[in-house]
């Protein structure tokens, strides 16, 4: 069994046959549960680990961050929940002092659920796949993670969960050579929430310079602003039943009563801006040219709304709601200017050969909306700061709910980390041949990114830095090609009303 010494002390992790079911498929090490931090104070900043004597067994995973349960299976931790949470995971081909790049994930859940230990995000496989080391995170979520009580209870601090995850960027930092991986050539990438988290870290002023590279997956980062933060800390409080001027009892109440009031007002968690730690929406940051030098590459996947509104068994829109649904779900636009989007999508979706029932065309105008319209954004203020940007659009379809879901949103996860084995992806999206060929070609992509700051590869040939005039886009399905501004109608239709 391999040892390896950190700054706190010394770590025993496991030495595993098989990464997966590709060939090639080797043994490599894990180092389960390892403290990034001290035990956390609650709304305080995280601290260094705290040492220890002798060598410290990192065979299991450790306890996730408090949680409630998700409608959607998965989607919640599955291990146990406590505030004492912050921990990591290290996959690495070997702790041999190689300098291999660093693979750095952010579990995805809304900032409210999930966990860096699901098996889902096994590190094994692409470690063994690309020779580059494997790290994923644990950090605080929902109210407990992010909610802004900075000036209201004494030593309170804005955006905890945020600095988890530069607190873990630190230890890797410190630490990881040891395991094998480069200090200097770390790449954070992370999915849906997960992917939000990246691009704030993009404009965090603590993480510059701590990682390289990034890769966000349906997802672009966002900042709330101090007042909407206020907004949604009194809700707390009132669901608490605790006044204002007594806010500081919520540092008595158990972490289930929290994480049960924050479920119940329904309010949206994840970082606030803030001067020290984060000044601007990310966004901003990054059109502006304040943020990260570093590349990107980011994508969404085809149909990723229809993971939440799929999951209504008997969900129907008809003609005469449409338009005004719709409008609803875009800033400005008029019922007539949602009748002429959804003539344009329907005839482009039909031409494509894709599903035109109005479900099927308020999720395509509702997903462009919420996640590819600001990917590209993204990309091209990427560019526009001199700064390489990469594209794709994930295709795969699922079959669950016979294939009610398409493309949606979390889908393309066991692919990028060749965990297609893990527990309901055979039910969540399918398997065989062709699904484990598309898994190879993203995990190479995501290697080869991480290695040199370009996804090409022999599989997947050349693939060209996004740019306004022909929008180079990596379709990732059944089909892996390189096509110029797909679905450029329906993109050309839509980015004046996001």
């Amino acid at each position: 069994m391999a040892i390896v010494t950190t700054t706190a002390g010394q770590v025993e992790g496991l030495e595993r046959d098989g990464a997966g079911w590709f060939s090639g498929s080797g043994s490599h090490h894990a180092f389960l549960g390892i403290p990034f931090a001290a035990p956390p104070g609650r709304f305080r900043a995280p601290e260094p680990p705290v040492p220890w004597e002798g060598v410290r067994a990192a065979k299991a995973f450790e306890k996730s961050a408090p949680q409630g349960d998700h409608p959607i299976q998965g989607f919640a931790s599955s291990t146990p929940r406590d505030e004492d949470c912050l921990y990591l995971n290290v996959y690495t081909p070997s702790p041999d002092g190689a300098k291999r790049p660093v693979l750095f994930w952010i579990h995805g859940g809304g900032y409210t659920h999930g966990a860096g230990s699901e098996l889902l995000y096994d590190g094994g496989p692409l470690a063994v796949r690309g020779d580059v080391v494997v790290v994923t995170i644990h950090y605080r979520l929902g109210a407990l993670g992010f909610a802004d009580f900075e000036g209201v209870v004494d030593g309170a601090q804005r955006n905890v969960g945020l600095l988890d995850m530069v607190r873990a960027l630190e230890w890797t930092r410190d630490n990881i050579e040891a395991f094998g991986g480069d200090p200097a050539n770390v790449t954070i990438f992370g999915e849906s929430a997960g992917a939000s988290a990246v691009g704030a870290l993009l404009a965090t002023t603590p993480a510059r310079g701590l990682f390289a590279k990034a890769i966000l997956e349906s997802g672009s980062g966002r900042a709330t602003s101090q007042a909407d933060a206020a907004t949604i800390r009194d809700a707390l409080l009132r669901q608490l039943g605790i006044a204002p001027s007594d806010a500081a009892s919520i540092l008595d109440r158990p972490w289930q009563e929290i994480v049960e009031a924050q479920h119940k007002t329904g309010m949206r968690y994840g970082p606030v801006v803030d001067p020290e730690v984060i000044p601007e929406p990310p966004m901003d940051a990054i059109a502006e040219g304040r943020s990260a030098p570093v590349p990107v590459l980011i994508g969404t996947n085809r149909d990723e709304v229809k993971l939440f509104n799929a999951t209504s068994r008997d969900r129907h829109i008809t003609d005469a709601d449409l338009p005004g649904a719709v409008a609803r779900e875009l800033s400005g636009a008029s019922e007539d200017d949602a009748k002429r989007l959804i003539e344009t999508y329907r005839a482009s979706r039909s031409e494509a050969g894709l599903p035109t029932e109005n479900v099927d065309i308020f999720d395509a105008i509702s997903t462009d909306q919420r996640f590819r319209m600001n990917a590209q954004r993204l990309a091209l203020n990427t560019r526009k700061q001199g700064r390489d940007a990469f594209v794709y659009l994930f295709t795969w379809e699922s079959p669950a709910r016979h294939g009610a879901f398409g493309s949606c949103h979390a889908l393309e996860m066991p692919f990028v980390f060749g965990t297609l084995w893990a527990p309901t992806q055979d039910r969540f999206v399918g398997g065989g041949p062709e699904a484990e060929a598309l898994s190879l070609q993203m995990m190479d992509s995501w290697i080869a990114f991480a290695r040199t700051g370009n996804p090409s590869h022999e599989g997947v040939g050349q693939w060209p830095a996004f740019e306004a005039a022909t929008r180079p886009t990596m379709i990732l399905g059944r089909e892996v090609r390189l096509e110029q501004d797909p679905f450029a109608v329906e993109r050309q239709a839509v980015e004046a009303f996001v």
